[in-house]
């Protein structure tokens, strides 16, 4: 559920990123577009610029669930559907917003943010298209789709072709190379040296699980009687 006045000053903002970046004075700017009291203000953006820009982030992820729930998928194949989820997310925001986010995250303080904002896509996306799987590949399929996005979302950045289409022929590629990591994945499981070195050495992999919370990124891990603890 959205909040509208938290709404109401993040789009009040956007008209002041392009010129300001996410700051401190674009979100003072943006208080006293949007007409909200200070102090109710400060208390849905704690942390200024950070959550702003955040908050931004996440409502490109919701367009992008709710492009998909309104798509009838039943005839694409897999990839497919990663590419228009993808494509969807990155029609859902204004580049110049991107941009100077791009820039904003890439400091130090706020990199940690960034990363995780950029990792919440990826999960928000495999969980959009139906993915169940809690075990260790819960992790490697957001990390490699968390590259794929994070590297498409930088070419789109500098891309000026009609429609982006640039950027799309490069999102298939990057996605090819995905598939093809995935086939040796599998072929690496069919060989009997490949099976052997899975179910001896690496056979700790099938302990990790998926986070019990959501978003509570380092997960936990099985023990071999049983029993959980949180990480």
């Amino acid at each position: 559920m959205t909040d509208p006045v938290k709404d109401a000053v993040l789009d009040a903002a956007l008209a002041h990123v392009p010129f300001d970046g996410w700051s401190e004075a674009t979100l003072r700017a943006a208080i006293a577009d949007a007409g909200v009291a200070p102090g109710l203000a400060r208390a849905l953006f704690p942390r200024g610029a950070v959550d702003l820009a955040l908050a931004y982030h996440r409502r490109g992820d919701d367009a992008m669930r709710a492009g998909l729930a309104a798509r009838d998928m039943a005839g694409l194949r897999f990839r497919e559907k990663v590419a228009l989820a993808v494509r969807l997310r990155l029609e859902a925001a204004d580049k110049e917003c991107v941009r100077r986010g791009t820039t904003f995250f890439a400091l130090p303080q706020h990199g940690l943010d960034g990363a995780k904002a950029i990792w919440g896509t990826a999960d928000a996306i495999w969980v959009a298209l139906g993915d169940s799987q809690r075990d260790f590949s819960w992790y490697t399929k957001r990390a490699t789709l968390s590259g794929v996005y994070g590297s498409t979302v930088l070419f789109w950045l500098g891309d000026d072709s009609p429609g982006h289409q640039a950027t799309w022929e490069f999102l298939d590629r990057r996605i090819e190379d995905v598939m093809q990591f995935e086939k040796f994945k599998a072929a690496v499981k069919a060989n009997p040296l490949g099976k052997a070195v899975v179910e001896g050495p690496l056979a700790w992999l099938a302990k990790i699980r998926a986070p019990i919370v959501p978003d509570d990124l380092p997960g936990q891990f099985r023990r071999w009687g049983g029993s959980t603890d949180p990480k």
